[in-house]
């Protein structure tokens, strides 16, 4: 350590201590915390609330709304769907949405009228859940999938 109790690296004494302390605790918070399985779905958070508004979802495209890791789409003119931005294929987030859905990770697309994969590594489609619109708004409001 050098003068004033910092290393070489400027970090003092003090914050590597508190930052090593952090990193232990967040360790020991994410291994109570249970399988993916036991975790509600991030969709949870905002069913049965507006996600998107008409004007934001163009006709033959879509859009990723962050919060509840959701895609909407407009395959048609008035037709919104909407979708789990969560990719089957590993599990990162939808990065953007155009003619098709696109996962940037690995590569995988996805078809907007239908959330069926076009183009791998995924092999199964995105989970859709059923939307409603009202005076220009698109409310979540359950998955199809149960």
């Amino acid at each position: 350590m050098g003068a004033g109790g910092a290393c070489g690296c400027g970090i003092s004494r003090r914050r590597m201590i508190g930052a090593a302390g952090a990193a232990g605790a967040a360790a020991v918070g994410l291994s109570a915390c249970g399988n993916a399985e036991d975790r509600p779905a991030p969709q949870d958070a905002v069913m049965g609330t507006v996600i998107a508004r008409t004007d934001e979802v163009p006709v033959g495209g879509g859009t990723v709304v962050i919060k509840g890791k959701l895609v909407v789409t407009q395959p048609e003119k008035g037709d919104y769907r909407a979708y789990s931005a969560v990719c089957t294929h590993a599990g990162c987030t939808i990065q953007e949405v155009e003619e098709n859905i696109h996962c940037l990770c690995h590569g995988s697309e996805f078809d907007i009228a239908t959330g069926e994969p076009l183009a791998g590594p995924a092999t199964e489609r995105l989970e859709r859940f059923e939307v409603s619109v009202q005076g220009g708004e698109i409310t979540l409001e359950r998955s199809l999938e149960d």
